[in-house]
């Protein structure tokens, strides 16, 4: 056996190394989350993963692979995040969908929670205007309200084939009660509000509302989510006040509430 076999010989012993110290972390990764619903503790635990990451970095630098730090932390980086997204998966093995009026903060906090949880996110009037080729004003001028309304019924079917997915939904999708339908079938329904003169700030320079053309004024906006408000409450699960708060700190509650929900759902 020459040099270079006997080295392949040696990464191939390497990785069956490897594989099984994986295999046990996962074994005690599954034990951990047991243990945490059994007892009510929190599953995400970002302090603990910051604490982890750091530990690590010191036992790089103490063991004298320096020279091989930045991969070694790309790695266990890696690890971090895949263990997150098993933890969430435990928890949401369903898509979650934002709903609320435009400018409550849905794409924002759906970035968020998607980075949180490694869960997908989908943009659901971006996904829209990518198929059609157009902006959402475009579509609205030149083929009306209506026709924009069936896309999202549209997308909201075609999202059925997905789980673990975090949809940003357009503002008007409650509307129809079967988009509401199919969010509940598919998943959890949360509810972002904000107060008329918060949507207003948020949305005020934005070219992309055809709904408030000519109609940029909190007044017109505290109206017309009373017009939605019903249907808002009657799709969520929970609803999530955006007011005066962190992208974390709404992040979190929308993960408490849920866990919540569905340990609601387990005793009963």
């Amino acid at each position: 056996m020459n040099e270079l076999d006997r080295n392949r010989a040696m990464i191939s012993e390497c990785d069956d190394v490897i594989l099984d110290a994986l295999a046990k972390r996962m074994k005690c990764l599954q034990d951990v989350i047991s243990y945490k619903k059994a007892t009510g503790m929190p599953i995400l635990q970002p302090d603990q993963e910051r604490r982890k990451m750091q530990a690590f970095e010191d036992k790089i630098r103490k063991s004298g692979y320096d020279e091989y730090e930045a991969e070694l932390l790309d790695i266990f980086k890696y690890i971090l995040r895949n263990s997150r997204r098993i933890q969430a998966k435990a928890l949401f093995d369903y898509n979650i969908f934002l709903i609320g009026f435009m400018g409550a903060g849905k794409s924002t906090i759906a970035r968020g929670l998607s980075e949180k949880l490694e869960m997908q996110r989908v943009e659901m009037d971006e996904l829209i205007v990518q198929k059609q080729q157009m902006s959402i004003s475009e579509i609205f001028d030149e083929y009306g309200e209506l026709y924009f309304r069936n896309l999202e019924s549209n997308c909201l079917i075609e999202l059925q084939k997905q789980k673990q997915t975090v949809v940003s939904c357009g503002g008007g999708i409650v509307m129809r009660e079967d988009n509401r339908d199919t969010m509940k079938q598919n998943g959890r329904v949360v509810l972002l509000t904000a107060t008329p003169e918060t949507i207003l700030e948020r949305v005020k320079d934005s070219d992309e509302r055809p709904i408030l053309n000519n109609h940029m004024n909190v007044d017109y906006i505290a109206g017309l989510m009373e017009k939605r408000r019903e249907r808002y409450q009657a799709a969520a699960d929970v609803t999530i006040q955006t007011d005066n708060k962190t992208v974390t700190e709404i992040c979190d509650e929308i993960i408490t509430k849920l866990i919540m929900m569905d340990n609601q759902k387990e005793e009963a």
